[in-house]
């Protein structure tokens, strides 16, 4: 097995993440995930209510005795959500490493280093990482241009962001974005990172409680097959190209064009039920990766993690071989 501070931190066997996927991260997939010696996070804010949430961390708890985190992204809503709440439900169910995203984690974190939570923020670029650094967050994802999501407006790729972000913080920096292999794990340890998120490949799979057509969609895709949309309101997200998001596009370029233009077509909801719940490909904004290219079955989880461990540890061992004398 590969062994970094990550695996010892978080008392985890393999250095990979299942970050939090709004509408994915229940239980399940995360189980599985953690079963197969990962980390994976349950969101919360994919349960309607703080109750809820408690309830499917029982459940998790039903399907598997390994450790498991919880997703609470944070972020402007026209429906106040209940932070405080989904904060108590995460503390009084025991669990013991957070990821946070979105705006800055630091009115929780008081809270969470009390009850001894270890936070992990999800930051788009070196400075945001800083400032969690300060803020005093246990560790740091580093979320390049590749990912699917939010990826900032810096539009910085990983083989920059990632060492850039190690050689200028002192805690754990975790790869996320552009990563679905062995060969992207392998690549992230050698750019000083710990471990690595995963969160298009982790769609692809068995357990993923998602339509078989989205599956499909992602394995039948290639790195091109995504598209940038909320750029004209420096909210830029990488979503998957089908008839709706490039409809999105070219809205937005409208000189005179507002959200307002757009919500409808970019609504979560109609992504969530049209896509991932019916399977109705083109009748909705869904999200994945450019590792769309590099993701080319679906197998279950315990597949994945067992191939992505098996080829980096084949390229680790390799490497060697490349210097003289050795």
């Amino acid at each position: 097995m590969i062994r970094t501070t990550f695996t010892e931190q978080f008392g985890v066997d393999h250095p990979i993440l299942c970050g939090g996927m709004t509408g994915l991260g229940t239980a399940e997939l995360i189980a599985p995930v953690a079963n197969a010696g990962a980390l994976g996070f349950l969101t919360a804010l994919t349960q309607p209510t703080p109750e809820a949430l408690s309830k499917e961390i029982a459940r998790t708890r039903e399907l598997t005795d390994k450790p498991f985190g919880v997703n609470l992204t944070i972020l402007p809503t026209i429906n106040p959500v209940p932070y405080d709440e989904y904060r108590a439900a995460i503390i009084e169910a025991g669990i013991t490493v957070v990821e946070t995203a979105g705006s800055s984690p630091e009115p929780h974190l008081p809270d969470f280093h009390g009850a001894g939570v270890k936070v992990i923020h999800k930051a788009t670029s070196v400075r945001h990482a800083l400032s969690a650094e300060r803020k005093g967050v246990d560790a740091i994802s580093i979320d390049g241009f590749e990912c699917a999501g939010h990826p900032g407006e810096d539009d910085v790729p990983g083989l920059i962001l990632i060492p850039a972000a190690v050689r200028q913080l002192k805690i754990p920096v975790i790869a996320s974005g552009g990563i679905a292999s062995g060969q992207g794990l392998a690549a992230a340890l050698a750019l000083g990172a710990v471990a690595v998120n995963m969160g298009t490949r982790f769609m692809a799979t068995t357990e993923a409680p998602i339509h078989q057509n989205v599956k499909d969609q992602i394995v039948a895709n290639d790195e091109r097959s995504t598209v940038l949309v909320f750029r004209k309101f420096h909210n830029t997200a990488r979503v998957v190209r089908n008839s709706i998001s490039e409809e999105i596009v070219a809205i937005s370029e409208r000189e005179d064009a507002t959200f307002d233009d757009i919500a409808e077509l970019a609504s979560g909801m109609r992504g969530r039920q049209n896509v991932l719940a019916e399977g109705s490909m083109e009748d909705g904004m869904w999200w994945a990766g450019q590792t769309q290219g590099l993701i080319h079955d679906v197998g279950t989880v315990q597949e994945v993690i067992d191939q992505v461990i098996a080829d980096a540890e084949e390229i680790i061992g390799r490497l060697p071989s490349l210097v003289a004398g050795s």
